[in-house]
């Protein structure tokens, strides 16, 4: 097979630079301006640009024709693929559908439980994990061949990451977790967000004892908060989630109509935090229908102007 040709993602990353990602979500219907309106908004401050796939088990847009547009607007996007709509068929055919669109960005996730979403009643398949699909888009790429074996005309040449959760419990197995992951193949990590930067690093401590920081590439997440009620919503209900009471407590100090700013804030001072962190080699900016406030975020942390790297 013919060498594979990094993704700029990865050509920033290998570079030694920070690297800068962002979310955008697709929309509730086919009109694709919507979100290559977003993503065209905060061109200039990220490096790739990650394309929800129905998240919150919410029907939308898919991510593969999103990620698509992105690219024919001469964008880096990262396809992100769940696994729990999909067999290893068609994760496998999707996978070559991007890469017939020169899509060379992918992140591996389990996908949020149907439960929570439009259709409570949905069927789900996880035919297969996370980790195996990470395990199944580098055997593709590497050995150019379906996991039946069969040979592929034109493997996939993904650049290939997945999520990690440092905060879920129990937590002394978040380390040995991310192991499996780097075991499995992802070369480059998200995390969930991060608001308890203390036992953020503690992670990090047990990462680097591992020596993970070595081999995959870690970029933090970040979700600015947009109000008091947004941070005790996320602490309470979302799974794996961690909000300190002092960041509530100084979301609710403040007047409603300056919890808005009060949110970039702190996202601003929790990137500031962790950009001298042994092993962290960029952040993923997660601002879900908030995107027109990620070019103030990343300027505010001293992340712009991004390192233009050769293509």
């Amino acid at each position: 097979m013919k060498p594979r040709t990094p993704s700029y993602l990865e050509k920033v990353l290998a570079s030694g630079h920070l690297a800068v990602t962002a979310e955008c979500g697709p929309p509730r219907g086919s009109n694709s301006n919507v979100i290559v309106k977003k993503a065209l908004g905060i061109k200039e401050y990220v490096d790739a640009i990650n394309v929800t796939d129905n998240q919150t088990a919410v029907t939308r847009l898919c991510s593969l024709a999103s990620v698509v547009h992105l690219k024919l607007a001469g964008l880096e996007p990262v396809l992100q693929m769940v696994v729990r709509d999909r067999n290893r068929i068609a994760l496998q055919s999707d996978i070559l559908g991007a890469a017939s669109f020169n899509i060379h960005n992918i992140l591996c996730l389990s996908g949020d439980h149907q439960s929570f979403g439009d259709c409570p009643d949905a069927q789900n398949v996880f035919d297969i994990d996370s980790m195996q699909l990470v395990s199944m888009v580098r055997h593709m790429r590497d050995n150019g061949r379906f996991i039946s074996g069969d040979k592929i005309n034109g493997p996939p040449k993904m650049f290939v990451g997945a999520a990690a959760n440092p905060f879920a419990d129990p937590f002394e197995i978040r380390a040995a977790r991310l192991a499996k992951k780097v075991e499995a193949g992802a070369e480059f990590i998200q995390t969930q967000c991060v608001y308890n930067v203390e036992k953020f690093a503690l992670w990090l401590e047990q990462v680097r004892q591992r020596g993970l920081h070595e081999k995959v590439y870690i970029l933090a997440g970040v979700t600015p908060l947009k109000s008091a009620g947004m941070a005790k919503y996320m602490k309470n209900k979302v799974p794996g989630m961690d909000i300190p009471d002092g960041i509530i407590k100084r979301m609710a100090g403040v007047p409603k109509k300056s919890q808005p700013e009060e949110g970039i804030r702190i996202c601003v001072e929790t990137i500031e935090r962790l950009k001298e962190e042994e092993g962290i080699s960029g952040f993923h900016i997660m601002a879900i229908e908030w995107e027109d406030r990620v070019p103030e975020i990343v300027e505010r942390a001293g992340l712009f102007p991004r390192p233009r790297v050769e293509q």
